[in-house]
């Protein structure tokens, strides 16, 4: 996105002062600038006369750029009332929204969310077509929700291994799925895995076929639930499966 503005003045100073006052720059702020008109005097002090212009033609940076879209998203869904708080860097951007309405922000389990985060990410990633990451959350939600994943992940990982049946999820996205992988992993004798594609991949929880379970825990001919078992041990050295390529809940876009 470029943004330009045209600066008057009686001098090209006054006028690059002006044109910064317009872009809400302070005047210490080096700029690159055009003087397209130079001043000319008034003939006998009485006729003509022109005041000095100068153009200053800026490109704006992807944080800008995102962040002018989403406000702008925002306003077409008539939720005036909500504000977006951003922190940048040179490499990324973390928009927060505040307000009354966020409900209508989150979503069914998060999904505008998302949505709203994939859609400023393409915003923001064909300003100059290198990666720039975008967050945008509000409150703790994503927080949360990690919390509530990982929860429900080392549930159903315990569940397989005292089972042996495997459980499927609803569809998530590559960054939940990979939260999910990452708490089933770490219990011992149970897995996960992908299934399905695009909209519909989900992850499915079940027991190890490499791992023998525990007596206590086998329900297979002549088994007793978990009388007498113990608990899975945890395995905090297992890999997890990473299928959002360690880029965040969205990778590039390109």
């Amino acid at each position: 996105m470029i943004k330009e503005v045209i600066g008057t003045g009686d001098t090209p100073e006054l006028a690059l002062l002006d044109a910064k006052t317009q872009l809400g720059l302070g005047e210490e702020d080096d700029v690159d600038f055009e003087v397209i008109q130079m001043p000319e005097k008034k003939v006998l002090g009485l006729f003509g006369g022109k005041q000095a212009k100068v153009k200053i033609t800026l490109k704006a940076s992807p944080a800008d750029t995102a962040e002018d879209f989403l406000k702008n998203v925002i306003r077409a869904m008539d939720l005036s009332n909500l504000t977006v708080n951003v922190e940048k860097t040179d490499t990324s951007a973390v928009f927060d929204i505040e307000g009354e309405d966020v409900g209508f922000i989150i979503g069914r389990r998060g999904e505008t969310l998302d949505a709203l985060q994939y859609l400023t990410s393409l915003v923001a990633n064909h300003v100059d077509n290198s990666y720039f990451k975008i967050t945008v959350n509000t409150g703790n939600y994503r927080e949360k929700r990690e919390k509530t994943l990982e929860i429900l992940g080392r549930k159903l990982a315990f569940k397989a291994v005292k089972t042996g049946k495997k459980t499927s999820l609803e569809p998530m996205n590559p960054y939940e799925r990979r939260i999910i992988h990452t708490s089933v992993q770490k219990v011992k004798g149970a897995i996960s895995w992908s299934e399905g594609e695009n909209a519909a991949r989900h992850v499915v929880i079940g027991p190890d076929p490499k791992e023998k379970r525990s007596r206590g825990y086998n329900r297979g001919r002549g088994g007793r639930g978990n009388r007498g078992g113990s608990r899975p041990a945890a395995n905090p050295n297992r890999k997890p499966l990473d299928e959002s390529n360690g880029a965040g809940l969205y990778g590039r876009i390109d």
